[in-house]
């Protein structure tokens, strides 16, 4: 594809966004949690780990060679799989009380699925022998 190396730069970008945005509310402690905030660090601070990676997959987005292409589908993949992970964590009820979810989770499996798309589509110039 053409734009696919934008798209998953902005993706990223989305990512990181993301983070920043309540993910769940809790209501039994009134607190909303995003990827910087949990009660007591019980969840940890995932955000910080997406933007690692995030930065590393936009600079593989960047790199036209095919290596980089290669490594950046292991590195999608991996903010992915974290991404469902933080997904069903934040999302799980404990006893007896389910959060709400907010959109912040939602865009962050949204945008990490799109850098997997985007990555997978890679666009290279074939050379002709």
């Amino acid at each position: 594809m053409k734009y696919s190396q934008w798209i998953g730069v902005a993706a990223a970008l989305l990512l990181v966004g993301a983070c920043f945005l309540p993910w769940t509310y809790y209501p039994s402690l009134e607190k909303d949690f995003t990827g910087f905030f949990s009660q007591d660090n019980a969840y940890g601070r995932p955000g910080k780990i997406f933007i690692f990676f995030c930065a590393i997959a936009v600079v593989l987005y960047l790199v036209p060679r095919i290596w980089a292409k290669r490594a950046n589908m292991l590195v999608v993949a991996v903010i992915l799989a974290f991404a469902i992970k933080c997904y069903i964590l934040y999302t799980s009820c404990y006893t007896g009380i389910c959060p709400e979810k907010r959109a912040g989770i939602y865009l962050v499996l949204l945008a990490s699925a799109v850098m997997v798309g985007a990555a997978l589509t890679p666009k290279l110039p074939v050379k002709d022998n």
